[in-house]
């Protein structure tokens, strides 16, 4: 047996010949996530792919198949921040079909990412692999990252294989999920009863663009949380944003289908203290949760709770359709995570971050 590895290119447009290896790689992944979660809630349609693979202006995105005639067995990516500084590149997909594993292809994947990361100049390697939540055996051997209570067990294929190949567990996130259909007036209630803790700031929330008296200031913040956030022992490095980059993200996620709803608070001196964001993906039921930060010197006021309310309740107003809200945090960020707690997110599954370089 003979296997193939080699690029996907990215094609003009889909549904043409020229696009079938990079539509396969998208249902590849897609197969992927339900074969971990049991659903396809995570998975990017190629639509949504093509559109972020096609746009370098600030990442560069790389596919690889591993292909045994013209079937696709495995595949990988490699991700990383084309600012001239950075240096750790990731990798969030990297998987064998079921039939083929065991057979040295995932590792020679992982020598294809490993190289083009290191021909691009990045000395860090962060792989990334998720795990379904499980009840830990007393015999059992468990594996913790550095910061955090979360673990995961010891004999996990992608624990095992990351361990076989010189990388080193260094931060556990908690993946969460929560109903949201019919309590806009409990989200609201709340909120009304935050806003006391915090009279020196008001929210605004908005669809999909950012006010432009607003932008600035957003990519302040958005600087700050590439860095500030936990990070456990992965070497994240400080993002370059300013409003071309916003401008540039908004665009990106029009174009794939993807709306947002984003509410900031804004202080006295029209800072953006903290924001938080909901990003809804096309023809699913769920939103995502994605960054909610608070910068250092505007903590203790209780805004993540106060801006987390506010989308959830402009979330059931505009996309009534979505069900549920599924979120990830560093389980050693305990603020955020009772902040989840408090709202009503359950644990659903663990995502492991290891690193090499």
């Amino acid at each position: 047996m003979v296997i193939d590895i080699r690029p996907v290119r990215v094609p003009a447009s889909l549904g043409t010949p020229d696009s079938a290896e990079f539509e396969a790689f998208a249902a590849f992944a897609e197969a992927l996530e339900v074969e971990v979660h049991g659903n396809d809630e995570l998975s990017y349609g190629a639509d949504e792919m093509l559109v972020s693979y096609g746009d370098e202006r600030y990442m560069m995105r790389c596919a690889f198949g591993a292909w045994d005639g013209d079937r696709l067995v495995g595949t990988a990516n490699v991700v990383w921040d084309r600012d001239s500084g950075a240096t750790t590149a990731f990798s969030t997909i990297l998987g064998v079909s079921p039939g083929m594993r065991r057979r040295g292809i995932a590792g020679e994947l992982l020598a294809v990412i490993e190289r083009t990361a290191r021909d691009a100049g990045k000395t860090t390697l962060v792989l990334r692999a998720d795990h379904r939540i499980d009840q830990p055996d007393p015999g059992t051997e468990r594996l913790r990252a550095p910061q955090g209570d979360a673990s995961i067990a010891a004999d996990e294929p992608a624990a095992r294989f990351a361990l076989a190949h010189g990388y080193s567990l260094g931060q556990l996130n908690r993946m969460s999920a929560m109903q949201v259909t019919g309590r806009a007036e409990e989200f609201g209630e709340r909120l009304v009863g935050y806003e006391a803790t915090s009279p020196g700031y008001r929210l605004v929330t908005w669809h999909d663009r950012a006010p432009a008296d607003l932008i600035e200031a957003l990519a302040h913040a958005r600087e700050r949380m590439s860095v500030d956030a936990p990070s456990g022992e992965i070497d994240y490095e400080q993002e370059t944003w300013d409003a071309e980059r916003i401008r540039a993200e908004e665009q990106q996620a029009l174009d794939a289908g993807r709306r947002t709803i984003m509410t900031v608070a804004v202080g006295d001196d029209d800072v953006v203290a903290g924001y938080t964001q909901l990003l809804l993906a096309p023809r699913k039921r769920v939103a995502y949760q994605d960054d909610t930060f608070v910068l250092a010197d505007h903590r203790g006021h209780g805004l993540g709770m106060r801006m987390k309310l506010a989308n959830l309740v402009e979330l059931e107003h505009a996309a009534p359709d979505r069900e549920r809200v599924i979120t990830w945090n560093a389980d050693e960020n305990e603020h955020m995570l009772a902040i989840n707690i408090a709202l009503g997110f359950e644990p659903v599954a663990v995502d492991s971050s290891w690193q090499k370089g």
